[in-house]
C-alpha cells in the first residue's frame, strides 16, 4: 500500500497535553530533573542511539521516560525507528505505517517513507490498518519527546530534520525475533539511525490477569498467583514486583536475546513491549558482531518507577524503566 496522509495525535488532550506550550514546558521540566550526568558520563551520552522508554500517560511515565530521552544522542541521526507492540489489534510478525506523517502538538513528523517501502519491498512486513495506528499510543506516546530531542539537538524544526520510521512488532517467538534483528542490524549499524523502544514493564493485578507472588524479597524462590484470600503474606507484594523487573532487567542487560527470552518464559512478566525489546537485542547482537559489550550494544539501565506500590491483590500497578545501548 502507498503511503499517504497525516496520522492525527489522537491521544494529546488525554494521555498527555495538547497545547504545545504546556507541553513544551512539562518536557523541559522532566527534562532538567534528570541529572546531567550518569555514573560519571555526561548526558546525552555519545553514541547512545538507543533507547528503551515507556509509553503510560505522561502523568504516570513521562518523568521516567525523561532519563531515557535525556540520554539519547541525535547529534548524527538522519532518521530515528520507533518499535513498540501492538495494543489494538493482534499481530503475528512486525508492521509498517502507511501515513507519511505522524501530528504532534508541536508540529508534524515526517515519515521516512523511502526507509519504510524498502522495508516493506522485503515482504517481511505486513501494514498496520489505518484505523488501529491512529488508536494505537506506543508509538504516538514517544513523538513529543522525539520532537523536543530533534530541537534541542539540531534547531528549530526544517527539512532537514531527521524523519521516523514507525515499526509495530508482534506477538513473536524468539527466532520471528532474531529473523527481524537481523534485518535491522545493518540500520543499527549506521550511525545516521537511531532507535527507540517502546515498553512498560510488568503490569501487576487482576486486571492484567498476573498476580505472580515472589515470597523472598531478595530472590525469585518459587513463583505463586495470589487470590484475593491470600492476605497473610512474607514480604509486600510491590518489593516482589520489583525483583521480576530487576531479573528482567538484568536479562536484557545481559546483552543476550536468548537469556531474555528464558527469563520471560520463567516468570511470564508482563513486559509489553517484550517484543520490541526481543527484536532490538537481537538486532544489537548482530549488529556487535556477536559480542555486545558495554560500548557496543549493552544497555543500561537509568531509572525505574511504578504507577504505585502494591500492599494487597486489590491493588494494581505499572512499571516503567529507562535504558540506552552505546553501538
Amino acid at each position: 500500500m502507498a503511503s499517504s496522509g497525516t496520522r492525527e495525535a489522537t491521544h494529546a488532550g488525554s494521555w498527555y497535553q495538547s497545547s504545545a506550550k504546556t507541553l513544551s514546558r512539562q518536557l523541559d521540566g522532566w527534562l532538567d530533573n534528570v541529572p546531567a550526568s550518569v555514573d560519571g558520563k555526561a548526558l546525552p551520552i555519545p553514541k547512545a542511539r538507543v533507547i528503551i522508554a515507556p509509553h503510560a500517560g505522561y502523568s504516570y511515565s513521562g518523568p521516567c521516560a525523561a532519563w531515557a530521552y535525556k540520554s539519547l544522542d541525535l547529534s548524527s541521526a538522519k532518521r530515528i525507528f520507533v518499535l513498540g507492540p501492538s495494543h489494538t489489534y493482534y499481530l503475528k510478525g512486525s508492521a509498517l505505517t502507511t501515513f507519511t506523517s505522524y501530528e504532534t502538538p508541536f508540529g508534524n513528523l515526517q515519515v521516512d517513507v523511502e526507509t519504510v517501502k524498502a522495508l516493506r519491498d522485503t515482504g517481511k512486513f505486513s501494514d498496520i490498518p489505518r484505523n488501529s495506528d491512529e488508536d494505537e499510543h506506543s508509538l504516538e506516546m514517544h513523538l513529543p519527546y522525539i520532537w523536543k530531542r530533534i530541537e534541542q539537538t539540531h534547531g528549530q524544526a526544517s527539512q532537514a530534520w531527521p524523519t521516523i520510521v514507525p515499526i509495530l512488532v508482534g506477538d513473536n517467538k524468539g527466532p520471528k525475533e532474531k529473523e527481524f534483528g537481523e534485518l535491522l542490524a545493518p540500520y543499527l549499524q549506521d550511525s545516521e539511525n537511531a532507535f527507540v523502544v517502546s515498553s512498560d514493564f510488568c503490569h501487576w493485578g487482576t486486571r492484567f490477569s498476573y498476580t505472580k507472588y515472589v515470597p523472598a524479597a531478595d530472590r525469585l524462590g518459587e513463583l505463586r498467583s495470589l487470590s484475593r484470600r491470600d492476605t497473610a503474606l512474607e514480604t509486600p507484594i510491590h518489593e516482589g514486583i520489583k525483583v521480576l523487573d530487576q531479573l528482567a532487567m538484568d536479562a536484557v542487560a545481559s546483552g543476550h536475546h536468548d537469556e531474555f527470552v528464558s527469563n520471560l518464559s520463567q516468570t511470564n512478566n508482563t513486559v509489553c513491549g517484550r517484543h520490541p525489546i526481543g527484536v532490538i537485542m537481537a538486532a544489537l547482537e548482530v549488529a556487535a558482531g556477536g559480542t555486545v559489550t558495554e560500548g557496543n550494544g549493552k544497555f543500561a539501565f537509568l531509572r525505574y518507577e511504578r504507577s504505585s506500590l502494591v500492599e494487597s491483590v486489590a491493588d494494581s500497578s505499572v512499571s516503567y524503566a529507562s535504558a540506552y545501548a552505546v553501538i
